[in-house]
């Protein structure tokens, strides 16, 4: 890799980490490429962008980007998005699946460095279409009673 290109992705890089509300970085050393290749159908179905970047490159970018300095080491695979709900879901759901092979290592969320415990709880919350759902279907509850209410007086009448 040339040091133009090096400068390219890191220039990319910073962009889209700067960008992101949520980066969490993975081990996924022992992992099949067909398995790889599932992780990143799921990523990009759920709008979250996935690659395995060199470690000085991610530390410079990470650096351009204003966040918080990481610690890595041996190999990680980088998953960012916009939705840090999203994210920690598919990121757990996989390392569930493959826990021998993938496992989490760390996290920023709103550029904030956030640990595993932190990671799984997130992926443990409702998604946005979820509590949308709720929100509307609480919304929607006194109107549903109402008419409830005005059906089962109109039967009342209607046997008397």
């Amino acid at each position: 890799m040339t040091k133009q290109e090096k400068i390219q992705i890191v220039e990319y890089l910073s962009a889209e980490f700067k960008n992101a509300s949520a980066l969490i970085v993975c081990d996924y050393k022992g992992l099949r490429v067909n398995q790889l290749e599932e992780l990143r159908c799921t990523s990009r179905s759920a709008n979250i962008k996935v690659q395995v970047i060199k470690n000085t490159l991610a530390n410079i970018a990470i650096k351009n980007a204003q966040c918080p300095n990481l610690e890595l080491k041996d190999t990680n695979i980088f998953l960012w998005a916009d939705d840090q709900i999203a994210l920690s879901k598919v990121v757990c759901k996989f390392a569930d699946s493959y826990n021998e092979h993938f496992s989490l290592k760390v996290g920023l969320f709103d550029k904030q460095v956030v640990d595993i415990k932190h990671i799984v709880s997130v992926s443990k919350l409702p998604s946005k279409e979820e509590l949308i759902g709720m929100l509307l279907s609480v919304w929607t509850a006194p109107a549903r009673y109402f008419v409830t209410g005005l059906d089962n007086l109109r039967k009342q009448k209607e046997e008397n």
